[in-house]
């Protein structure tokens, strides 16, 4: 592994670290330097500013969502399987010590539009997760609203257990979903 790889991975790990424990504002480039041990000419010459750095934490952020619910959907027989995986997942994800809910929603909530490039990386995770779902439901042979609705699902537990600190949103959630592919069948 080069220096520069070694010295961005330290980065995007701090930055992860920082930005999803306290958010990205109350995160200065001074704390993810001293964390990382990198200087800011070099955070600088890997990252031109502090909205790259950002989109490449939520990249790899995105790789690990993928990574796990594939991880969690590899001993699945059917879609409905591997969509009910997902839910599986994260009730896994919400019981760990340093569950803060989904980066994805934290950051837009807390970016919103100031960030055109984070909301753009935001949209795109999303996007690609509802058409993973869509693929799945429309293998189940259910409509294709469907899709939305157990979205909404996976978005709402990941709200609810963040905010109410109840990794149970995951069961219920995944008992909505159950009751709403039941009804699709």
């Amino acid at each position: 592994m080069t220096e520069d790889t070694q010295a961005r991975e330290r980065l995007l790990e701090s930055a992860d670290r920082l930005f999803y424990a306290h958010g990205v504002q109350a995160v200065g480039m001074d704390q993810v330097r001293t964390d990382a041990g990198v200087s800011l000419k070099r955070i600088y010459s890997l990252f031109d500013s502090k909205d790259d750095l950002l989109v490449a934490v939520l990249n790899r952020r995105r790789a690990t969502w993928e990574s796990g619910i594939a991880t969690f959907a590899a001993n699945a027989v059917t879609p409905r399987d591997k969509i009910l995986a997902i839910f599986d997942f994260l009730d896994a994800w919400f019981r760990e010590p340093d569950f803060h809910g989904c980066a994805f929603i934290n950051v837009f909530g807390e970016l919103g539009p100031s960030s055109p490039k984070a909301t753009r990386t935001v949209r795109a995770q999303k996007k690609a997760f509802q058409r993973y779902l869509s693929g799945l439901v429309a293998e189940t042979g259910a409509p294709e609203a469907v899709a939305a609705q157990i979205a909404i699902l996976v978005e709402g537990a990941q709200t609810t257990a963040a905010i109410a600190g109840r990794p149970d949103a995951a069961a219920h959630a995944r008992a909505a979903a159950e009751t709403l592919l039941d009804a699709a069948a």
